[in-house]
């Protein structure tokens, strides 16, 4: 493998949908573009997201129905405005909801993209119709996704599974049948697919213009009812009537007694393998045409992964089986060369699933709320970080770090502050710079710490079904006293270019 030639950065955690604006959600509009200028003021070089694909029951980006096509509740409404696809009176939302309402915004704005769609098919001009018709030609993967969905509509929701055998198992006469049938619908699907792609392009253009790279988020499965599975059922284990034989989880540990049952689909490694692992390239490939870099998610199930037999109620009786290890990474390096992954290796990771990422040349993850309280030893303690890393302060799955703080017994308080030897007023900051202080070459911290917000304002709960990921940043959050002092503390520690005399 070939290392990653790295330099000290740092920057900010923040789903677009958290984004401040009009339509009940962030989107990729005026607001995007204002929270890159925090960054650049702010002298940050990172903007980390989480999935961006359309999210499915739950609202959560870690289960979607593609791990290839964009969540069109993230295009902005105004962009088409401005195109004279839709007029100003037209995208107004009642209200504006200081969280996301999944719901409500979906209902709102699905429509309008139909309309949209509707009007750019009829009357665009014909240079722009020739940038869709390209955009659907070198798209591999659009028609899958489209069919997919449309169908799932058609069939009032339900499961891939669940529909009629000859279009359940792809056969070529049912797929021509479907396509001509729902070719509208399929139509305003890769509509909507276009307007993502252009205007999230658009913004990752003006990041990156700005100094600011995008660091994604790719989980390692994908969910059962998806344009993925569908399209490719010979790559995962199922049975001949599409059903899972075995799912994806975690066994029982200190945290749960009856471990995670998370219901994912799990790879045909050896069938991928003989594919030459086509289908991850062309995801990872895919991901890098969209992102900076990428963290992929429970990284440790490439080295083993814990198989749980399908039909049971917990992840209790399951089995750890070897994953395809070096044998992907090397597939993928040949075919892309340089690498830049962040490896998620959080919780109980053995020595082998280390070795294979330091082999990879990939960066982990540090947590400093994972750090106190069990000895000097604790591998996230900032005195053990090493430069292959990237600290936060948490993650979207963490409490803030005030609301971590509030929770803490008065023993592990006092640790804390023993530890920072400081005082508890203004604990968040000191954090922040505890992080960016780290010689870990790289430092996220998610925006909630750098406003100090409490537990309320937390993006994940997990195991807890509902109210997740519907966090919104305050409309007057990105101010220059902010930009300010976290530019200070980033300058103070090595992690951005200082500024230029004269500048402000």
């Amino acid at each position: 493998m070939i290392l990653m030639v790295r330099q000290r950065k740092s920057g900010v955690l923040m789903h677009p949908t958290s984004l401040p604006g009009p339509g009940g959600i962030g989107s990729f509009g005026v607001e995007a573009r204002d929270f890159v200028d925090f960054l650049q003021a702010a002298g940050q070089s990172l903007w980390q997201i989480l999935p961006l694909g359309p999210t499915a029951y739950g609202d959560s980006p870690y289960s979607c129905y593609s791990a290839f096509a964009g969540n069109p509740l993230l295009i902005s409404l105004d962009r088409i405005v401005e195109e004279g696809e839709l007029t100003a009176s037209e995208v107004q939302m009642p209200s504006l909801a200081e969280r996301v309402d999944y719901g409500a915004v979906a209902a709102h704005k699905f429509p309008l993209l139909k309309k949209a769609a509707m009007r750019f098919f009829e009357a665009a001009p014909q240079e722009r119709k020739q940038e869709f018709w390209n955009f659907c030609d070198s798209t591999f993967w659009l028609h899958d996704y489209a069919l997919f969905m449309t169908l799932k509509e058609h069939f009032s929701g339900k499961s891939w599974n669940e529909w009629p055998e000859p279009i359940l198992k792809r056969e070529p006469a049912a797929l021509s049948e479907w396509s001509e049938k729902l070719g509208r619908a399929i139509g305003e699907q890769k509509y909507e697919q276009w307007q993502f792609s252009r205007q999230w392009h658009d913004l990752k253009g003006y990041a990156n213009s700005r100094g600011v790279q995008i660091v994604g988020d790719l989980p390692i499965f994908v969910a059962f009812d998806s344009a993925d599975v569908w399209a490719n059922p010979h790559l995962f284990y199922l049975d001949d009537e599409g059903n899972p034989t075995v799912v994806a989880g975690v066994p029982p540990d200190y945290f749960s007694e009856t471990g995670q049952l998370w219901g994912n689909p799990l790879y045909n490694w050896e069938r991928m393998a003989m594919e030459g692992y086509g289908w991850w390239i062309a995801r990872i490939r895919n991901d890098l045409s969209l992102y900076d870099m990428v963290r992929i998610d429970h990284f440790r199930g490439f080295e083993s992964y814990w198989e749980i037999p399908k039909g049971e109620p917990t992840a209790q009786k399951g089995r750890w089986v070897q994953g395809p290890k070096d044998a992907l990474f090397d597939a993928l390096h040949r075919a892309m060369g340089e690498l830049p992954i962040i490896a998620e290796d959080l919780g109980l990771i053995p020595p082998e699933v280390e070795a294979l990422r330091a082999r990879c040349g990939f960066p982990g993850m540090k947590i400093l709320q994972f750090a106190f309280g069990s000895g000097a030893d604790n591998i996230y303690l900032p005195h053990n970080h090493v430069h292959d890393a990237v600290v936060y302060t948490g993650t979207h799955d963490n409490d803030t770090t005030a609301g971590w703080f509030e929770s803490l017994q008065e023993k592990d308080r006092q640790d804390v502050l023993a530890y920072l030897d400081r005082p508890a007023q203004g604990i968040v900051w000191q954090l922040i710079r505890t992080a960016l202080s780290s010689v870990a070459d790289y430092c996220i911290i998610p925006m909630q710490d750098l406003l100090a917000l409490p537990a309320s304002c937390r993006m994940n709960v997990p195991g807890v079904a509902g109210g997740n990921w519907s966090w919104r940043c305050p409309p007057d959050a990105f101010s220059a006293d902010l930009a300010r002092s976290y530019r200070e503390l980033t300058e103070r520690y090595g992690r951005t270019t200082p500024r230029k005399e004269g500048e402000a």
